[in-house]
């Protein structure tokens, strides 16, 4: 039997047995013993398999990599299960653990401090729905790939609970929620748009047990919302993925921080992944490098090298 078959079924039992406690959500990630066989925060790396799926998957056993986070906006509307088949075929190929998957459309997508708090997200209501719908074709596509936790950007969560927008938001987010419960997974929270304070409170009036937190270590200070430090100290122990990036915070009250390679901006990555340690994360630590062509590559390489000597010190 191989790694997809053998996920496959055991995300059925899993379901099956009605996923009587928290523990069950994210199983499925692990039942093969591949992703059991992952080291605590061990690296990964993020990236859109769309247009070419068998040279970006190969390209992350390339790079020396065992597993990867799959970002499947290209993908929209045509989640097949020819599809899945094609990615499984392609993780198995090159012997990956595929950790999470997200999306973040439909368009329109405004990544400012202007557009993005009417354009990105759940929050938006105009968009809602077909957000809440393709958070759900990816849940059900990760299913077929035996794949436990769903992660998406929910938007500028208001701050203020009164703000008549929360309750509507509140409600998306415990509708995905709940269907990713359905399908034995967690659904995640990326940080970014809303202050770390924001999110704990979404976590606690949604009231789901399979809603987590998706760490951007660098979207905090893009949007100028935390030091990722201390943003720990409130949301750590809801961390169920980590973006690995760097920035360096606004200083155009329009536009988002900039994102810099890792190493060289304003994350305290030894702090930030002890605190996380201390609280007993395990899971992976992606990579996401915001630029393009040969010298993203190069600078994954870069980045790669960086955090396996942070976290050989963390972890001893």
């Amino acid at each position: 039997m191989n790694r997809r078959e053998f996920m496959h079924r055991a995300s059925a039992a899993a379901l099956a047995a009605g996923l009587s406690s928290a523990a069950s959500y994210g199983e499925p990630v692990g039942a093969s013993g591949k992703a059991a066989a992952l080291k605590p925060m061990d690296v990964g790396l993020l990236i859109s398999p769309f247009g070419a799926p068998e040279e970006k998957i190969g390209r992350v056993r390339e790079l020396g990599f065992d597993n990867c986070f799959l970002s499947l906006d290209g993908y929209l509307n045509h989640f097949t299960s020819d599809l899945a088949r094609q990615i499984g075929d392609l993780l198995d190929k090159f012997e990956l653990v595929a950790t999470t998957v997200e999306v973040v459309g439909p368009p329109p997508l405004v990544w400012d401090f202007l557009q993005g708090p009417s354009t990105i997200g759940l929050i938006p209501p105009s968009t809602r729905a077909a957000r809440i719908d393709a958070l759900r074709q990816a849940s059900d596509f990760a299913r077929l790939l035996g794949i436990g936790q769903v992660q998406t950007h929910c938007g500028f969560i208001p701050e203020n609970p009164a703000d008549p927008l929360y309750p509507g938001a509140v409600e998306a987010i415990r509708t995905v929620a709940q269907h990713c419960q359905g399908n034995g997974q967690y659904f995640l929270m990326e940080t970014g748009q809303e202050t770390p304070t924001t999110m704990s409170r979404m976590i606690r009036d949604v009231n789901m047990p399979n809603l987590a937190v998706g760490l951007d270590t660098a979207n905090l200070i893009l949007y100028g919302k935390a030091n990722p430090v201390d943003a720990v100290d409130i949301i750590g122990p809801h961390v169920r993925s980590i973006h690995a990036k760097d920035g360096r915070w606004p200083t155009d009250p329009d536009k988002l921080g900039q994102e810099v390679l890792i190493g060289t901006g304003l994350v305290h990555f030894y702090e930030v992944f002890t605190k996380l340690h201390k609280l007993g994360y395990t899971g992976a630590v992606t990579i996401e490098r915001e630029t393009s062509g040969p010298q993203q590559i190069e600078d994954v390489k870069q980045e790669k090298i960086y955090l396996e000597r942070v976290l050989h010190d963390v972890l001893g």
